[in-house]
């Protein structure tokens, strides 16, 4: 009797286990899909549209504080969020140059990114070489110069991915110092003074898993 009692228990226990499990499983909400969209960014210095591509470049100053930098607010989100973004050299365009065979830069650009209390996640590299138009990622429009566009142009890409942690609800990206090697010479000239437009970026975008509804987001890191 002892043990068919025993059986008894086990049985029914292995009849109302799958149905518990599946309530759990519906009790259970879903995690969010993640979700890509364009970064909703604060630019100190927008360089303009590019006339092929369409995309908005945004100089890269050099500071010391974040909040000197490109502020890039982040949704809220559950979870990390992944940060991508295209790095260019910032290139001052002469035709002249190019005929007399003196337009040649090598290019080297750091920066950094920053969470709102200063901090280092990560800093990022881009360097090219230039020598011909073919050599820049697009031209930008402007009120000034031939054809209405403008001098300035970037050259280069360098394609940036960093993830950012669960608790960040803003970054910064902020110039850290540009080297430049001209064809008179190969000792670079280095620039790092703040407020120096040093870099470039576009194509900056956000890939996240969105917040529960009514949860305002991650709650700051301290």
């Amino acid at each position: 009797m002892r043990a068919m009692g025993l059986w008894l228990v086990v049985a029914l226990w292995a009849a109302t286990a799958p149905a518990e499990a599946q309530r759990a499983t519906a009790r259970r909400p879903a995690a969010p899909a993640l979700t890509t969209a364009p970064a909703q960014l604060e630019c100190p210095s927008v360089l303009g549209e590019g006339v092929k591509t369409k995309r908005i470049f945004c100089d890269v100053q050099t500071g010391r504080d974040q909040a000197d930098g490109i502020i890039i607010k982040l949704p809220p989100h559950t979870g990390p969020v992944t940060l991508t973004f295209d790095l260019h050299n910032r290139h001052l365009y002469s035709e002249e140059l190019i005929k007399t065979n003196r337009a040649y830069r090598h290019y080297t650009a750091t920066i950094g990114v920053l969470t709102a209390d200063n901090t280092l996640l990560s800093r990022f590299v881009v360097q090219n070489e230039f020598r011909t138009s073919a050599d820049l990622v697009d031209r930008v429009v402007g009120d000034v110069g031939p054809g209405g566009l403008k001098a300035v142009a970037p050259t280069g890409s360098e394609p940036i991915r960093i993830e950012i942690g669960a608790r960040e609800n803003v970054v910064s990206i902020l110039g850290e110092k540009l080297a430049i090697i001209r064809p008179d010479g190969v000792t670079p000239d280095n620039f790092s003074a703040p407020g120096r437009p040093i870099a470039v970026i576009s194509n900056v975008m956000l890939q996240y898993r969105p917040a529960p509804a009514g949860r305002r987001g991650a709650t700051p890191r301290r």
